[in-house]
């Protein structure tokens, strides 16, 4: 998918991989590829590994951004803030 070329967000907080499925105007379901070597496990919490809240919001707000109607080939290279 173009995701990067769709949306602004690069490393270290592009949180979604890929979109395996669109409903128009309804729902997105997205991929995070998570390994134990993502920069937020390292302190939180060392030893017991889980993924920020935040860090989840934000993946669900990534999601559905590529098929917005601030998205697309018109929007590509601009910033959106909605």
């Amino acid at each position: 998918m173009r995701i990067m070329q769709l949306i602004p967000h690069r490393f270290p907080m592009l949180l979604i991989d890929r979109v395996i499925d669109i409903v128009a105007g309804e729902s997105c379901t997205g991929i995070k590829n998570v390994t134990i070597n993502e920069h937020f496990f390292a302190g939180h919490f060392p030893t017991r590994p889980v993924m920020p809240g935040v860090m989840i919001v934000e993946a669900m707000a990534q999601t559905p951004l590529p098929w917005s109607p601030f998205a697309g080939r018109e929007a590509e290279g601009k910033l959106s803030i909605s």
